[in-house]
């Protein structure tokens, strides 16, 4: 259970009821754990936030393998057990080997990656420790990229952080099963 609990229709204020209604209509299950059930407490503030995610989720031409590469490396970055329970398996799925995803799980040295996927491990393992980015680190990306997707590619690491975020700081439990959860 988080430090709060999830916010009812009867507690939002009249002018969110809309936002309310909207979010619960599309959450598939997001009321009840997860991001979602402490974002809804600002159900506006979500609403407008989930336009960000259903664009990655549905109009983004960032591969699926990218984008679950970007999750795991924020959840890691984040230390946030939720995001890793729901993404690590789905990296693993989208071929990120499982010796990478063990070793980042477990805080050990990452094995080398294909091309494309250190890219991803270099610009991200550099904007989460430093919150910048080298210039070589950051034209190996923009080369491999473009401008476009690497600006999504950093929103979405962004974005990711703030779910986190909220997790952390609510304290939202770590559904049961899954994964292992991430050493910290």
């Amino acid at each position: 259970m988080a430090r709060t609990p999830t916010v009812t229709r009867e507690q939002v204020p009249e002018k969110y009821r809309d936002a309310f209604d909207h979010e619960l209509a599309i959450s598939r299950g997001a009321m009840e754990n997860g991001p979602g059930s402490v974002m809804i407490n600002s159900p506006e503030m979500r609403k407008r936030a989930n336009h960000l995610v259903f664009y990655f989720r549905e109009e983004s031409e960032l591969p699926q393998k990218t984008q679950e590469m970007a999750m795991i490396m924020t959840a890691r970055a984040k230390d946030c057990q939720y995001i890793w329970y729901a993404h690590a398996a789905r990296a693993r799925e989208q071929g990120i080997s499982d010796e990478f995803v063990d070793a980042l799980r477990d805080k050990k040295p990452l094995p080398k990656l294909p091309h494309d996927e250190q890219i991803v491990v270099d610009y991200a393992t550099e904007l989460f420790t430093t919150n910048r980015v080298s210039a070589g680190t950051f034209q190996a990306a923009l080369d491999h990229f473009g401008a476009q997707l690497l600006t999504e590619l950093t929103t979405m690491m962004g974005y990711y952080s703030l779910l986190a975020l909220n997790v952390n700081a609510f304290e939202v439990d770590r559904p049961e099963g899954g994964e292992k959860p991430l050493v910290v």
